[in-house]
């Protein structure tokens, strides 16, 4: 596999580009053989470094009759296309019918276009399509289709700013490096008839590579092309990195800033459009590698799921090891200002990494991104300043402080103060004094973690310590009344 920067339309150069794509593909962990920044025998791989090769050929497909030079103007363009459309004609492109009546070497006499090329004029290089004729292309996905030339424009293969356009120079350069597949998207797959005259006007068609066209990415709802524009809208990255666009300063989100694994992100990818044929959803890089054939890459759209997204990147982080989860939620921790365990109690001769792993370890199932730990265990840090109000009106009753107050005992008396200690002696003394748990657990789950829901709260209990349990306590009860 090859990098190689299609870097031949000067007029779309985006500053920053090319080092974002190199970025984007090592954040995934795809790896090259060859290519910018690796090196290799087939060098350079900067087609706007290759243009010398691209004229070579340009000129040899001009001495076989196959191209042309062309020296319209832009306005004679403008001119041409009008006149075909008030006219009425199917196709108003530059085509076998057109060109017959177009400023070229075609229509103009040897001398006349000769003097042209010494005096600097101008010009371009098209693609002579032949007339009354069919062409056949094989497409990976599409399989067998017959188009005529009749339908083909004489699309220019070099330009007047002495570049090549993507078609000459990916047809050469995909010949030169001997590439044996080329998938991409299937908006060229009208293209595909256009570079397979190429492979035969140049001599190569026993050599073309496997043409597969992909099937497009759609939006959400399925009604139309996804675009960046839909993912800023409805509140999804499209990008793999972030990108800052270095003329309008607008920043597009991107998967690794949001949150999601590398793994996530490309297990994703890959069941957009393909099918395995069997339910199972998850594939690492070697999975997928052995697994992927393009006969079971689909012919129509896939349909982004926004959701479905998530809901790999939640498989992927539930796998997670704790310890690996815990080092990248420590960075968020500490930017909320505390540092591992921040309470006063028995716990505190444990290490701060410990303290974060069971803290990973009991919330991780209720989240999709590391970073939503936090919201799912910030009161192991600090104590509820607010509670619930839903929460408040429906379950805490006349009753719940005077109960929760006569707990506080049975809490202290928790020795040591561990969870299954602390659950023990509490169901014991309510079984005794025949109170059922259920009117107390709410009560004291809205004074230690200020609503309703969240992990067992026996382990809360706990990992914060029996100082602080109490503390809090006694603090819901003075508040809630």
């Amino acid at each position: 596999m090859i990098l190689r920067i299609e870097d031949t339309d000067q007029n779309r150069f985006v500053p920053g580009a090319e080092e974002y794509i190199i970025e984007s593909f090592k954040w995934c962990g795809i790896e090259f053989d060859e290519g910018v920044g690796i090196g290799g025998e087939y060098g350079p791989y900067r087609q706007s470094e290759r243009r010398e090769i691209y004229l070579e050929y340009a000129d040899r497909l001009i001495k076989s009759g196959h191209a042309y030079y062309a020296f319209d103007t832009p306005e004679e363009l403008d001119t041409m296309r009008r006149e075909l459309e008030a006219s009425g004609a199917t196709y108003t492109s530059y085509n076998q019918i057109s060109r017959k009546k177009m400023t070229n070497s075609l229509t103009l006499s040897n001398d006349e276009y000769k003097k042209r090329l010494s005096l600097g004029e101008p010009y371009v290089i098209r693609i002579k399509i032949p007339e009354g004729e069919t062409v056949t292309v094989f497409d990976e996905i599409r399989k067998e289709v017959e188009v005529e030339t009749s339908t083909l424009d004489d699309k220019v293969l070099y330009k007047s700013d002495g570049m090549p356009t993507y078609h000459l120079a990916n047809v050469v350069d995909d010949y030169l490096m001997k590439i044996t597949h080329v998938i991409r998207g299937e908006e060229w797959l009208p293209s595909l008839p256009l570079h397979t005259l190429l492979y035969r006007y140049l001599g190569w068609e026993q050599d073309m590579p496997k043409f597969a066209h992909l099937p497009l990415l759609l939006k959400p709802d399925g009604k139309g092309k996804l675009s960046k524009r839909d993912g800023d809208k409805m509140g999804f990255p499209v990008f793999p990195l972030e990108w800052a666009d270095p003329k309008s300063g607008d920043i597009s989100r991107g998967y690794r800033e949001d949150g999601y694994f590398p793994e996530a992100f490309l297990n994703m990818l890959a069941l957009l459009g393909w099918n395995p044929g069997t339910e199972q959803e998850m594939f690492n890089m070697d999975e997928l590698s052995e697994q992927f054939s393009i006969d079971r890459v689909g012919r129509s759209g896939a349909r982004f799921d926004p959701e479905k997204a998530k809901w790999f990147n939640h498989q992927y982080l539930i796998k997670k090891d704790d310890s690996e989860l815990a080092g990248e939620f420590a960075s968020i921790v500490e930017g909320k200002g505390f540092r591992g365990q921040p309470f006063d109690s028995a716990q505190d001769d444990k290490p701060a990494e410990e303290y974060l792993v069971r803290i990973v370890g009991l919330v991780k199932e209720r989240v999709n991104f590391v970073h939503e730990i936090w919201d799912q265990a910030w009161f192991f840090f600090s104590a509820p300043e607010a509670y619930d109000e839903k929460t408040v009106k429906k379950r805490w009753k006349d009753n719940s402080g005077q109960l929760l107050t006569d707990v506080i005992g049975v809490i202290r008396n928790a020795d040591p103060f561990e969870r299954d200690i602390i659950h023990d002696n509490i169901a014991a003394y309510l079984e005794e004094k025949q109170i059922g748990m259920g009117q107390v657990m709410i009560g004291m789950r809205l004074c230690l973690v200020g609503s309703g829901t969240g992990p067992d709260l026996f382990t809360i209990m706990e990992m914060i310590g029996k100082e602080e349990t109490v503390a809090r306590i006694e603090r819901g009860v003075s508040l809630l009344g």
